[in-house]
């Protein structure tokens, strides 16, 4: 059985596939393209470029930054900010629908139970930590949040402000069985400009990598990016770990506790995207060309 291997400095740690929860998506994409096997899915560039948070920040207001990219999100009035894998994860469904559909307003799946599913919550279970409630709660910080774009270069300033959502309307009774359907007729209607920032840039990525890695964010953030930034690379580059921290270590205040949780998220995501060619140097990152993840 194949291994997948994350070179660090002048070591390399081997990963025994059988001890990873990832086995069955990890082998299913070595053998298979994403593309022929029907599992594209897409993200918008500006969404992988900076992390949203792991955890509820109890702000309203928050920022990351990549470089000379900034993201920012505004938490309208006494309604949070959205925070760890379901946003994630809704934010690349709806970039899925809009890139297959060419539609603003999207229904979301035949009953509750199939759209959990096709976002990759599975257990659909209720009560206040069940994830019917999160789905719920996220929904509701996702799509009344304010996001910002903003990019600096040469002494100017280029800027977008995007709301995901111009109207949605959930049905969540929890007296209505999850999975009956007829009685499910929730939709949202995506903003003309998030709608045209997906369009512009759809960064493609593989389903089943997105429902391995969906119970750790920063790993799914990490795959994301390393599949964008790969896919234009063309000679190896080294990205400090303190501009790693800024891009992806929103909870983390030592760089050192941030390189720590890196790696460890790192790990997931390569095994995922087994071709991506990176070493875990002492001062940063090195990215090197490698083979793409989505055959174009």
């Amino acid at each position: 059985m194949q291994t997948s291997s994350l070179k660090i400095a002048d070591s390399s740690i081997t990963i025994p596939r059988r001890t990873l929860r990832l086995l069955d998506e990890a082998v299913a994409i070595e053998q298979e393209d994403a593309r022929n096997a029907g599992k594209l899915s897409y993200m918008a560039k500006a969404m992988i470029q900076a992390s949203m948070p792991y955890r509820d920040p109890k702000t309203s207001y928050y920022c990351r930054q990549n470089g000379t990219f900034r993201l920012e999100m505004v938490a309208s009035p006494n309604t949070g900010l959205p925070y760890g894998n379901i946003p994630r994860l809704l934010l690349c469904w709806l970039s899925t629908e809009i890139v297959r559909t060419k539609e603003r307003t999207l229904t979301l799946g035949d009953s509750l139970t199939d759209f959990m599913s096709q976002i990759g919550l599975t257990a659909v279970t209720g009560g206040k930590t069940g994830s019917i409630w999160r789905l719920k709660e996220q929904s509701r910080r996702l799509f009344s949040c304010l996001i910002g774009y903003y990019e600096t270069s040469d002494g100017r300033e280029r800027g977008k402000n995007i709301i995901v959502a111009d109207q949605f309307q959930f049905w969540w009774d929890p007296a209505t069985p999850p999975d009956q359907g007829g009685l499910w007729k929730s939709h949202i209607t995506i903003s003309e400009t998030f709608y045209s920032e997906v369009l512009a840039s759809p960064v493609p990525l593989d389903l089943r990598a997105l429902t391995a890695l969906k119970s750790h964010p920063m790993a799914l953030d990490i795959y994301c990016w390393l599949v964008y930034r790969l896919s234009y690379l063309r000679k190896s580059q080294l990205v400090p770990w303190e501009l790693l921290r800024m891009q992806f270590g929103a909870d983390y205040k030592r760089t050192r506790d941030f390189k720590r949780a890196f790696i460890d998220a790192l790990r997931k995501s390569v095994t995922v995207y087994a071709t991506a060619k990176v070493e875990v140097e002492e001062i940063g990152l090195l990215l090197k060309p490698s083979k793409l993840h989505i055959a174009r």
